[in-house]
């Protein structure tokens, strides 16, 4: 297992930016859409090398959704992007009956997504969105952890068929993963191995779930750390392989904990190995205007909350 440490800071939107640099290089099929928001998507170096590619739709998310649809009949993979509410639950009509139900090979991309998004408030901290897409049939469902995994991301779904919905964030971030780790679409990834409790984690939460890890071992207990990046298609046989080994699971991630990535290991595990598990995410509320790191605090789901739930699942393992 590789060792994965922290090798700076920076935001995972930024991650995405790289990605569309790189894939402007190299795939010429590859297209961009904005939604008025070229500097908040880091699309500044795409935009001056690729100019024919890029195309600013303006605050039209709507209208985004349906040009990229009719673009993938000509053969070419358009990349939407605007921040996570826009993304999804703006346009989920247009989503669901030009993307999805169409099967088109649209990549919608969302930045700011979360209570991260911090003082722009609760009606841009979209805490759905997971839910709303992975909902739809057909619709691939990726949250990358940091800024090198999402640019490995934006570059693997370029080459994978069919719609795609990739969520990433607004604040610096640790950088955790390797810059040449290949980014495999529904391969789970274990940052540790643990015999007392299984965490899975996604997005910004998986660090979190890291530093959760270390507190625990102090504690003199052993934590599985596994990265869910896909929540759809889900590594069923990941998250089954962990949890019969450990007999109790924690999900941490930057979401409700209805219709995120808690509920589709909750269903794993009662399909094929039912265990005690404890859901860190936000519980069916709305976010607030604050400093990014606060509200995780307030919403319960910093560091010390993973560590408490996890000491809980295992208290419940042994009832």
């Amino acid at each position: 297992m590789k060792k994965y440490t922290n090798t700076g800071s920076k935001d995972t939107r930024s991650g995405f930016g790289a990605g569309m640099t790189e894939l402007g290089q190299k795939n010429e099929n590859v297209v961009a859409l904005c939604a008025d928001l070229i500097g908040s998507l880091k699309f500044d170096d795409f935009k001056k090398n690729h100019p024919e590619r890029f195309f600013q739709i303006g605050i039209a998310e709507a209208n985004m959704i349906g040009i990229a649809a009719g673009l993938t009949i000509g053969g070419k993979i358009p990349f939407t992007t605007t921040f996570a509410n826009f993304s999804t639950g703006r346009v989920y009509d247009q989503i669901r009956q030009s993307v999805a139900y169409s099967g088109k090979n649209v990549k919608i991309c969302a930045s700011h997504a979360g209570l991260t998004l911090g003082e722009d408030g609760a009606t841009h901290q979209i805490l759905e969105d997971i839910g709303l897409m992975k909902m739809l049939p057909g619709m691939t469902v990726i949250v990358p952890c940091d800024y090198n995994q999402t640019k490995a991301a934006t570059i693997a779904i370029a080459d994978h068929e069919g719609p795609v919905y990739l969520r990433f964030g607004r604040p610096v971030w640790p950088i955790f993963t390797n810059a040449d780790e290949p980014f495999v679409v529904g391969k789970a990834q274990q940052f540790s191995e643990g015999s007392d409790v299984s965490i899975f984690a996604c997005g910004h939460l998986v660090w979190k779930a890291i530093e959760a890890g270390r507190i625990l071992k102090e504690k003199g207990i052993d934590a599985e750390i596994i990265n869910i990046h896909t929540i759809k298609p889900l590594d069923t046989a990941a998250v089954i392989a962990s949890i019969k080994k450990t007999g109790c699971a924690v999900t941490a991630e930057e979401h409700n904990v209805l219709g995120g990535l808690g509920d589709s290991i909750a269903q794993t595990a009662t399909k094929s190995f039912p265990i005690p598990i404890e859901m860190i995410g936000t519980q069916d509320t709305f976010g607030e205007s604050g400093k990014p790191t606060e509200l995780l605090k307030k919403y319960g789901l910093d560091t010390e909350f993973i560590v408490a739930a996890a000491e809980k699942a295992m208290e419940r393992k042994k009832v």
